[in-house]
């Protein structure tokens, strides 16, 4: 794909900046369901009678379809595109939220639950794949600015949650199904792909060269994949268990425990918004040890928080601390992808978002199990391993050598 020179700047064509909206409608969507979700964690605990480790096998369920749906994306992006995967996942979404919104049945709230699972992972690779290969047109990297419009989503679903906590789950976020809908209709990128001979994959890292076949480094992506795993690790807890962590270990009124997320995503709106600029000042190698120092201490805040409200502040530095590592890291995984050709890219962006559902899968999974008795114990083991950021940020530096636009 071709970039745009360096020495110039000229205006981008409308086509790239609808593009770069329509990618970012769907990761507003994405963040909209899923938080709207998390957020009401206790209200389902509740409704269902549920224990954590009940909640924690029904999370562990999500993830690993939503794996599963990530494979799908990549098959059905090499048969058609990345376009059509997320219009399928958009759907998709639509009718698995609805179904648990309106089951009047336990066993029909899991069937909805593991429709929009595979869900979450359709939408999840392919909405990456479209930001990735906008951000290859725009010639600089654009990833956390995708990011931040999923993080917008979440901040939407939090003050619904908090403004209406009392009422009852369906009938309140049964509209919110219509989004996926209408976001159908967004101009997503559709690509030509390359001659199947000048598209082969393989999966020898860092090989020999064959003409004509991109050597995919996969063990430099593997680098950056546990990066992904740990932000994943620390950023499923807090979404997830967040809530209820305030609600049961610190005794926050009922009505207020969704703000265990939403400072949290607002600090990393804000983060992610300014991201590019701290990038192209200081490189993502020096944001990303600065991010794993400040999330450590930020999840010790959180660990040995005496009230609520210092949990939440806790959360709060969380959320800015470890919001640039996601998006960058697909970024450098999209720059080693080292392909002018979309399917390629696209191959690379569904394997490497497996990452996200190793790291979702200890933050919603193993911080519930074990903190099964007490979540501060559940919320140490992110504390400690959040800090394997810092050895592993010199493997972004390849995000500093792109070109600006």
């Amino acid at each position: 794909m071709s970039q745009t020179p360096a020495t110039s700047r000229p205006s981008h064509p409308s086509p790239h900046r609808r593009s770069r909206l329509a990618a970012g409608a769907a990761f507003f969507v994405q963040g909209l369901l899923f938080i709207s979700l998390t957020t009401r964690l206790p209200n389902i605990q509740r409704r269902w009678d549920l224990d954590e480790l009940a909640v924690s096998g029904l999370l562990l369920m999500v993830v690993l379809l939503a794996g599963l749906g990530s494979v799908a994306a990549e098959v059905v992006a090499h048969r058609a595109s990345s376009a059509m995967v997320v219009r399928l996942g958009l759907l998709v979404a639509a009718g698995g939220f609805t179904t648990l919104l309106t089951a009047a049945h336990f066993e029909v709230f899991v069937a909805g639950l593991a429709v929009y699972g595979l869900a979450l992972g359709l939408v999840d690779a392919s909405s990456n794949m479209q930001a990735i290969t906008v951000e290859h047109r725009y010639g600089r990297p654009i990833l956390p600015s995708f990011h931040a419009f999923w993080t917008a989503g979440g901040i939407a679903g939090t003050l619904v949650t908090l403004a209406t906590a009392d009422v009852a789950l369906g009938p309140l976020l049964l509209p919110l199904t219509l989004l996926p809908l209408l976001a159908l209709a967004a101009p997503f990128v559709t690509t030509d792909r390359l001659p199947a001979t000048a598209t082969k994959a393989t999966d020898v890292p860092d090989g020999p060269d064959e003409p004509g076949v991109p050597v995919v480094p996969w063990r430099r992506i593997a680098l950056l994949g546990l990066a992904m795993v740990l932000f994943y690790m620390v950023d499923t807890a807090a979404t997830t268990w967040g809530p209820v962590y305030l609600d049961t270990t610190l005794a926050a009124p009922s009505g207020l425990t969704a703000l265990a997320t939403l400072p949290y995503l607002v600090a990393t709106l804000v983060a992610r918004t300014l991201a590019d600029g701290l990038v192209d000042r200081h490189g993502a190698v020096w944001l990303l040890r600065v991010s794993g120092v400040v999330a450590a201490v930020a999840l010790a805040v959180v660990v040995f928080a005496p009230t609520w409200v210092v949990a939440v502040l806790g959360f709060t530095l969380l959320g800015g601390a470890v919001a640039t590592i996601a998006p960058l890291s697909f970024s450098a995984a999209g720059a080693l992808a080292g392909s002018p050709d979309p399917a390629k890219v696209d191959q690379v962006v569904a394997r490497f978002n497996q990452f996200n559902y190793i790291g979702a899968l200890l933050g919603a999974v193993l911080t519930g199990a074990v903190g099964a008795d007490n979540l501060r114990i559940g919320f140490a083991v992110p504390m400690v391993l959040v800090l394997g950021i810092i050895p592993l940020a010199s493997s972004f530096s390849v995000v500093g050598r792109r070109g600006v636009g």
